[in-house]
């Protein structure tokens, strides 16, 4: 019995975590591919007339238990990994791959997408349908459909090899992450740490056996911290250097060739497909459209961010000699001097904030954000299988007491788990045979575990990180969707982070803090004067972080806007690209690209600059939030059903304008960010 491919006899039908073994998935998926192929046999053998149900419908259906069966592996490969599941990744991707060429590259089956297509304005179909049909038929001409069979079995051996290329360059960097630890056997190099984190360090080294010693690594919840907050300047150095220089240190995780060899297969790619670059071919199906709107875009925010930046800056340096610090400020000063001159302009830290941010209350604070904008409930259920015992499980109901999906929550970090924090989904919402099949929605993140009788406290950043993660399984959540491919957050790349990113905006409003943020051991409310210095300080030094994701979104677009042959080195090209960003020295050594797993990892070639872009349609979203009332019914029912509900089932600025009665303006960004000029 293998439990993958039985249908899950569970509570909600949630994945048996409990019953499935590494054993399991090769076979299962095998199984699956074999029986989804049988489904697409039929469908091209079909005689009667091709239409969108015996073609569209069947399709999606053929699919669903590969997709389910992909989907528990990729997501256990990111979040709960071992040593037998990442050589198991080695045949289990190249698998799914070929698969979904199999499919995409059949010509009989493109004859009956092509048929439906082609009649597509006799045909009766709601707007959802036709995005759908669109996006399928897109999708076959976009993946070779029109290529000729040579071609399309290079293209084969080309979506291998790019697969397995992106697995390499995952586990390196993770394989880098990991290897690294900083014992230190006197607290003196702690000096400057809050205590929270020492103790934290402590115990992170009892449990690797390090008894009386601290433990360093690079993980977000002990990197950051350290280079915000620790006095000591060449230990500051040493652990730049070492998250820094990830992918690029020449050993067996060296990534450098990994990153030539996916910008040129890419770039070979996009041409076999009739494109003239990787950026050409991925923004024909992004909001942007173009490679030149979005460096166009880049451009504008950079030539408001970088005269900022620089003022900022030459602050930081006078601010940093008159209190002894370096007389030329490098990369690894940045954030522990930032930290200090934040501390004299508002006099607030993450330590101050801490105590008022407990992980359950900030949690219970998005539910109750929710339950305001949206009607939902968040119940807490045992008997839920789950993949690490960390992982909670929730059933989400509207007011109403309908089931609406399955909530699941995972916070801390361990060896097996990526660093970072996204939303993935188990079980996409869709319609099936009548039938509202509800979704089963994940958040994933890398918060500071709770020790002893001491609660997980959070830093004011990890408090807008969890509402930004809640903010995609809101997308997901709310979907009311007929089709799995359109609905929840299948949407435009450069689309799908305006729910997260809006969600984030709450997190520093009165209104919202009052409901949740509770000192942990009075119960007092957050004070009145710490939720203005919050909301005084968060453009603080707007200007160098907009350069910094505009640097990163320059970086990903000059790998993959051109023919990337000619690029030799990849250190030298990386510094002549973002020379135009750079506000420090250039550190030898170290390199972006080769630990830049959103890019070469993850699905934002081409892609990285929607961040800032979303941020665009958060900020002049939440502009009429803040002209109704942050709680206003009105405009959250218009978010709701015109933004949230919908998924990709109509084109995603179609949905903006419907919501916000215009297209989006960059004002409101400029205007929140202080990057206007005075």
């Amino acid at each position: 019995m293998n439990p993958l491919l039985d249908k899950f006899d569970t509570k909600f039908e949630t994945v048996p975590f409990d019953k499935i073994k590494n054993e399991h998935f090769l076979p299962a998926i095998k199984e699956a591919i074999k029986k989804a192929k049988e489904e697409i046999e039929k469908i091209k053998q079909n005689k009667a007339d091709p239409d969108f149900y015996n073609v569209l419908v069947d399709m999606e259906n053929a699919s669903e238990r590969v997709y389910t069966i992909s989907g528990v592996f990729f997501n256990l490969h990111s979040a709960e990994t071992n040593d037998e599941l990442t050589k198991l990744a080695k045949d289990f991707s190249p698998l799914v791959t070929e698969f979904g060429n199999d499919v995409i590259l059949d010509e009989g089956l493109f004859k009956k997408v092509q048929a439906v297509y082609e009649k597509m304005g006799e045909l009766d179909l709601s707007l959802e349908q036709k995005m759908l049909l669109e996006k399928t038929f897109k999708e076959f001409k976009r993946n070779g459909a029109l290529l000729n069979s040579v071609e399309k079995e290079k293209l084969r051996e080309l979506d291998k090899e790019l697969s397995n290329l992106g697995l390499l360059f995952g586990d390196h960097v993770l394989n880098d992450t990991n290897s690294f630890e900083l014992i230190l056997s006197n607290i003196d190099d702690l000096k400057g740490c809050p205590e929270s984190y020492i103790e934290s360090a402590a115990q992170m080294a009892v449990d690797k056996g390090y008894e009386g010693q601290w433990l360093l690594t690079l993980d977000y919840p002990s990197y950051i911290p350290f280079m915000t907050y620790a006095d000591n300047r060449e230990l500051r150095k040493k652990m730049y250097m070492a998250f820094g220089s990830r992918g690029f240190k020449n050993g067996e995780n060296d990534n450098k060739d990994v990153v030539r060899k996916l910008v040129e297969l890419r770039y070979t790619r996009a041409n076999l497909l009739g494109y003239n670059s990787h950026s050409d071919f991925i923004l024909e199906e992004r909001m942007a459209g173009s490679a030149k709107t979005v460096m166009d875009f880049i451009d504008e925010i950079l030539s408001y961010a970088k005269p900022v930046a620089k003022r900022e800056l030459e602050e930081l340096s006078e601010f940093s000699k008159v209190n002894g610090g370096p007389e030329a400020m490098q990369a690894w000063d940045f954030g522990y001097w930032k930290e200090k001159l934040k501390q004299e302009k508002f006099d607030i830290n993450d330590e101050m904030l801490r105590p008022y941010f407990k992980l359950e209350k900030v949690l219970q604070g998005a539910f109750d954000v929710a339950n305001k904008l949206y009607g939902l409930n968040y119940k807490k259920v045992d008997g839920v299988a789950v993949y690490h015992a960390d992982v909670e499980v929730y059933d989400v109901t509207d007011n109403e007491g309908n089931h609406m999906g399955v909530f699941y929550a995972d916070f801390f970090p361990r060896a097996g788990k990526r660093g970072g924090a996204w939303m993935t989904s188990f079980r996409d919402q869709r319609t099936k045979d009548g039938v509202d099949q509800r979704p089963h929605i994940s958040i994933v993140c890398n918060f500071t575990k709770p020790i002893g009788d001491k609660p997980s406290l959070l830093t004011f950043s990890e408090v807008t990180t969890l509402f930004h993660e809640f903010g995609h399984s809101l997308h997901g959540m709310l979907s009311h969707c007929s089709y799995s491919s359109t609905s929840g957050t299948n949407v435009f790349w450069d689309f799908v982070e305006l729910p997260s990113q809006i969600m984030e905006n709450w997190a520093f409003e009165k209104e919202c803090l009052d409901m949740f943020a509770k000192h942990y051991k009075t119960g007092e409310k957050i004070p009145e004067e710490l939720i203005k210095k919050i909301k005084e300080s968060a453009s603080f030094f707007e200007g160098c972080a907009s350069v910094r994701q505009s640097s990163l979104a320059l970086l990903d677009m000059s790998w993959h806007k051109d023919d990337p042959s000619a690029i030799d080195d990849v250190d030298t090209f990386e510094k002549e690209v973002t020379e135009v960003t750079r506000i420090f020295p250039a550190v030898a050594g170290t390199n972006v690209s080769t630990s830049f797993s959103h890019i070469f990892a993850g699905g934002y070639s081409s892609g990285y600059y929607s961040y800032k872009w979303a941020e665009v349609l958060d900020a002049d979203a939440f502009e009429l939030f803040q002209e109704k009332g942050i709680f206003n019914s009105e405009v959250a029912d218009s978010f709701k059903n015109n933004i949230l509900s919908k998924g990709g089932s109509e084109h995603p600025m179609e949905l903006y304008e419907k919501f916000r009665g215009r297209k989006p303006s960059t004002h409101a960004l400029l205007k929140r960010g202080g990057l206007l000029p005075h």
